[in-house]
């Protein structure tokens, strides 16, 4: 038997206007853990949809084989059949139903017409063991945090016997703790002969754990590289990545002054009604005119939470205290229409969800969060918004056929660019960005970083929450950390390094 597990041959695949795939030509060893790279829509995840039986026999061009055999794979159950199991980045897990029940989702344990309810609980218990999660089986998924929901997928893929598991972005919405663990976990899959192929963004943890990486490029494979012969470093991936160098991943802005405080927190305070206690205690800070400041800390900090309590989208939150100064003026957001006529705006973490309508196109996206600017005599100018909506597409530099192209269509990184430009189009002073580069590649990533500088360059102040303490050290001019709903400690950019953000991230003395 040939040492490969799986060879994909010449597959090609296209969509309307985009052909995602030409002639990609892929293998994989037994027993192997190899990572897939490549910029956002390089067709990486389209690969792997061939593979699984998403996209179906015939939607595509090219065989894929096997085990030595020529496979042709109507839907995903019939990869699955075969020992192929595939775990997306959006986690296909039902809140509501338990974990057993997630586990054993569509090939329940029977006895005869019934399911076997007890036989379910000992089995699901064990696949948890085999992933280190030590939870009862019988609590539901919406209890649980994102890294122990990750967990509970590869223990489903388990409880299908599989033997090649492919997982798609499984550490972007990850801390690192949980991050280390699942790559922990991987390793021991791979001595129990489980192969794996992981698609990821975050080339440190590529080069820690890889066998092989394969590189994509414009639906093209570039390369393999075999970390046995060779030690693979990220400098390499990128260069095959990007198709140039790319000394400096955090572009510079150059020195330049920084205008008065535009806009400041004092004293906030932010009780849940939902958790029935108070999140955030008493956060101070401030923004200057051109000036990008970093929001770090751990997951559960009160991140996110402060962003939503200033720019008033506060479902269940109860503002106790504080007050925010709108260039010298207080003010209060009772909603986030009135935040962003007030011109504040907010990119949330999770684009897919909440920063974008994906059935609707370019055109629409890049408007509607201003579309009065639009409005003669009650009537939207449909025509000035084609001109506008074109602009910021080349501005942004979002890679689409036309603004007619759908969201849903676009890569991760040119949608993250749509929501910038959404945001750019409501004209705002103050743009906060909630992990504004999560799950996208790293050209991608400089991409943004350098629409961030140019913002910041006209004179927009922005406020950028980060997981990524590198990217917190290479784009702030200051920074603030938050610990368990409070501000820790402020930084300037000289003084902020990855052990002093972390130091008061978990609130630590130094010795």
């Amino acid at each position: 038997m040939s040492d490969n597990i799986l060879e994909m041959r010449n597959i090609s695949k296209s969509f309307p206007g985009v052909k995602a795939l030409n002639g990609v030509n892929f293998a994989v060893r037994r027993g192997e853990i190899h990572c897939l790279v490549g910029e956002n829509g390089a067709g990486k995840s389209t690969l792997m949809k061939v593979l699984s039986g998403i996209h179906p026999y015939g939607a595509y061009e090219g065989d894929i084989l096997y085990n030595g055999d020529v496979m042709q794979f109507h839907n995903i159950r019939e990869s699955e059949k075969a020992g192929i199991s595939i775990i997306n980045q959006e986690l296909a897990l039902i809140p509501e139903l338990t974990i057993a029940e997630n586990i054993f989702f569509g090939h329940e344990i029977m006895k005869g017409k019934l399911i076997d309810w007890n036989e379910t609980m000992v089995q699901a218990a064990e696949y948890l063991k085999k992933v280190r999660l030590n939870v009862n089986p019988r609590i539901k998924i919406r209890d649980l945090r994102v890294g122990s929901q990750q967990l509970v997928e590869i223990a489903k893929a388990l409880s299908k016997h599989a033997k090649l598991m492919i997982l798609d972005e499984p550490t972007s919405s990850l801390n690192e703790e949980d991050s280390a663990n699942l790559l922990g976990l991987l390793r021991e899959l791979q001595k129990q002969d489980v192969t794996i192929i992981m698609i990821s963004h975050r080339l440190k943890e590529v080069v820690a754990i890889a066998d092989t990486v394969t590189v994509l490029r414009d639906g093209a494979t570039i390369c393999s590289m075999d970390d046995s012969k060779h030690t693979v470093t990220e400098g390499e991936i990128i260069r095959y990545m990007v198709g140039r160098e790319m000394d400096n991943v955090y572009p510079k802005r150059g020195a330049h002054e920084f205008g008065k405080v535009r806009f400041s927190v004092k004293d906030w305070s932010v009780y849940d009604q939902k958790l029935n206690r108070e999140i955030l205690h008493d956060i101070s800070l401030n923004v200057r005119e051109g000036e990008i400041v970093g929001l770090a800390g751990l997951m559960g900090a009160g991140r996110t939470e402060l962003a939503l309590s200033i720019f008033g989208n506060t479902p269940g939150y109860q503002i106790t205290g504080g007050e925010i100064v709108m260039e010298g003026t207080s003010v209060r957001f009772r909603s986030s229409k009135a935040a962003i006529e007030s011109g504040v705006a907010y990119a949330t973490e999770d684009r897919k969800r909440n920063g974008l309508i994906l059935i609707q196109d370019i055109r629409f996206n890049t408007t509607f969060a201003n579309l009065k600017s639009l409005v003669h005599r009650r009537v939207i100018q449909s025509n000035e918004e084609i001109v506008r909506a074109n602009e910021l597409k080349k501005e942004m530099g979002i890679k689409a056929p036309s603004i007619q192209q759908a969201a849903i269509n676009l890569s991760g990184g040119n949608q993250q660019k749509l929501v910038l430009a959404k945001w750019i189009f409501a004209n705002p002073k103050l743009l906060i960005l909630d992990e504004p580069t999560r799950g996208i590649d790293v050209g991608a990533k400089y991409e943004i970083y350098s629409l961030m500088n140019e913002m910041v360059r006209r004179g927009m102040s922005i406020i950028m929450i980060s997981s990524e303490l590198m990217e917190i050290l290479g784009m702030s001019d200051r920074v603030y950390v938050m610990c368990e709903g409070k501000i820790t400690g402020e930084l300037s950019a000289a003084d902020a390094t990855e052990q002093s953000i972390m130091r008061l991230a978990t609130n630590t003395e130094e010795k």
